[in-house]
């Protein structure tokens, strides 16, 4: 079993950390302000994560499973799609009643050059994707992406997502250090794409 946390617990619910890449680098994040969440340290020793180091650390807190289980960590969680798909496989043959969800930046279309999201129909419940700002340079400036037009990238895999009839919510991060988002026309966004909307307010630990 592996040495380091894939498999963590906040406020009662399962959460698997798959990775610390991400291809976004958010002001925000909480990784740059701590290695923990409630204790556990979520940075990982090694990159190269399989299912079954996955499976066997959550196997090890049946005893706290819930109603749910997030893949959400300190990287973005689709980069590690194979791996994500494999438990999320053993998760629903096993313990078909409980609901999962990806939080994720939307950046997976862009990587994997192509729509993944059929791939993920029946596995995955919902989708809580980042939106993080009412047009480009908002989201810029929050997300610092690393790559051009990954806002446009991030709308149109919301969109990918609520045409496969995957439940998915729109984000944004409101109150960073003051700074104050048009709420309304982020809202407006995500029912444009099809999405419902979430407000996540800016706590200075991160949680």
């Amino acid at each position: 079993m592996a040495d380091f946390n894939l498999v963590y617990l906040l406020d009662g619910k399962i959460y698997i950390n798959l990775t610390n890449n991400c291809t976004n680098n958010c002001i925000f994040c909480i990784r740059a302000i701590k290695e923990d969440v409630v204790g556990t340290n979520l940075f990982l020793k090694t990159e190269n994560i399989q299912a079954n180091d996955v499976i066997q650390q959550l196997e090890a807190m049946n005893d706290k499973l819930s109603s749910e289980i997030i893949f959400c960590g300190y990287g973005e969680p689709m980069l590690k799609l194979e791996v994500l798909k494999e438990v999320a496989k053993y998760i629903k043959s096993k313990y078909p009643q409980i609901k999962l969800r990806v939080n994720t930046n939307g950046h997976a279309n862009y990587i994997y050059k192509r729509n993944i999201v059929p791939e993920l129909k029946g596995l995955i419940d919902e989708f809580s994707v980042s939106l993080n700002g009412e047009n480009e340079q908002e989201y810029n400036e929050l997300s610092n992406p690393s790559f051009k037009n990954a806002y446009e990238e991030v709308k149109k895999f919301i969109k990918a997502c609520t045409e496969s009839d995957i439940c998915t919510t729109a984000t944004v991060v409101e109150g960073y250090n003051g700074r104050h988002l048009n709420l309304k026309n982020c809202e407006q966004i995500a029912k444009s794409l099809g999405a419902n909307f979430r407000v996540r307010e800016w706590i200075e630990n991160g949680y």
